[in-house]
């Protein structure tokens, strides 16, 4: 933890140094490897392969970061830094943290690595940590008390990232299969059919059919996420507007 903070901030002088750097700097290696979780995702990121990206040896990389542990969480950090935070001074709530909320989306869509990386304890970065007082801005003047407001968030950007996992698990389907969930259905429907007899099951075939018929799929993560935020928006109302309560 004490060199991983040391590195965040910036202080390489919490690592010996185990040989000469060369020119090397340690945002040439988180570069690197941003490149290669960008495009391969976090399971194919080593550090041979960062070393190799940038045609230095791994005892170079190792000069600047002790390993791959802490360098996801650099390489974390600098994403957060350079994520979009759209401005939502003087917007209704649901604005703000629709705002917060789609930010994020493009930030895990963009780095779609970032959905492999657990939660539960936080990079503790300049970039993490303005990220965390940015997005608290949406939910800062509400009423919320301060562990709310932490609550609040933490449950909007847990089904955010739910969402942009399952969309991306979507795309990995149809890369696979070679073939859009439209075209899926369209050849699993009349299949199904020929088996299926809906009087055995009739709420099934009337919900899935009318789901599939507006969806033109099983499954639309689109619609699921517009759908999932409006539901967890309306689930943080009661919160921030009690009954009798002025509308902020």
């Amino acid at each position: 933890m004490r060199i991983t903070l040391a590195l965040l901030w910036r202080d390489e002088s919490a690592i010996p140094r185990k040989g000469p750097r060369r020119g090397l700097t340690l945002d040439h290696v988180i570069t690197a490897a941003l490149r290669i979780a960008d495009r391969d995702g976090l399971a194919a990121l080593t550090i041979r392969r960062v070393a190799e990206a940038i045609g230095t040896a791994p005892m170079s990389v190792y000069t600047h970061v002790p390993g791959k542990a802490e360098l996801v969480d650099l390489m974390v950090d600098l994403v957060y830094a350079h994520m979009p935070r759209t401005d939502t001074t003087g917007r209704p709530w649901r604005d703000r943290l629709t705002a917060v909320a789609e930010d994020n989306r493009v930030l895990l869509r963009d780095h779609p690595w970032l959905t492999a990386v657990p939660a539960q304890r936080p990079v503790l970065g300049p970039g993490a940590i303005g990220k965390y007082e940015h997005e608290l801005t949406a939910l800062d003047g509400l009423g919320l008390t301060d562990v709310q407001m932490d609550d609040c968030l933490t449950h909007l950007l847990t089904f955010v990232t739910a969402s942009a996992r399952a969309a991306l698990e979507a795309q990995a389907v149809a890369e696979t299969t070679a073939l859009t969930d439209e075209q899926w259905w369209a050849d699993a429907g009349p299949l199904l059919a020929r088996f299926l007899n809906p009087a055995d099951y009739p709420l099934a075939t009337r919900v899935g059919t009318a789901a599939g018929t507006a969806h033109r799929a099983a499954h639309d993560p689109g619609h699921s996420y517009d759908f999932g935020l409006r539901r967890v928006l309306d689930g943080l109302a009661p919160l921030i507007e009690p009954p009798g309560a002025p509308t902020p």
